[in-house]
């Protein structure tokens, strides 16, 4: 591991690091507003035990990873990544590793059997690396309001 990896904290996000998290979020989600991001947070948290975690090097926010449990008949109990972002400048330097890997031990402390995510074309390789395989089922989606 380098020196900057050493550094890393792992932990869940409290209220006074939203800030700093929601400025690492929207380099993957540009069309948050501030106020969008604390809705939608709040709403998940309330409805979906959803979970932002955070990867800290040298007490700045470099990473973000959003989870929550889920089950449904065809997967059973399982953890579902929504988001995983490592700031710009701290790519490469396993941050992503070390939120998947809190994200992976979390659900074996709870008994789930998989970690499920969505994922974008071009981080597929990363995924792949850490032992993540595509699933059979393929996403649909309806709009129902224009763009």
């Amino acid at each position: 591991m380098n020196q900057d990896t050493d550094a890393l904290c792992v932990r869940a996000l409290e209220a006074q690091d939203l800030a700093a998290a929601y400025a690492v979020l929207r380099q993957l989600r540009p069309h948050l507003t501030w106020e969008l991001f604390l809705e939608r947070l709040a709403r998940q948290q309330r409805s979906h035990g959803y979970t932002l975690i955070g990867a800290f090097q040298s007490g700045k926010l470099v990473g973000v990873l959003g989870m929550r449990p889920l089950e449904t008949m065809a997967r059973g109990q399982h953890l579902h990544i929504d988001d995983l972002v490592v700031a710009n400048q701290a790519r490469r330097r396993g941050v992503g590793r070390q939120l998947l890997l809190y994200a992976e031990r979390t659900a074996r402390e709870r008994g789930f059997d998989a970690v499920f995510l969505d994922s974008r074309a071009e981080a597929l390789p990363f995924y792949a690396a850490l032992g993540y395989r595509p699933h059979t089922a393929t996403v649909m989606r309806k709009d129902f309001v224009e763009t």
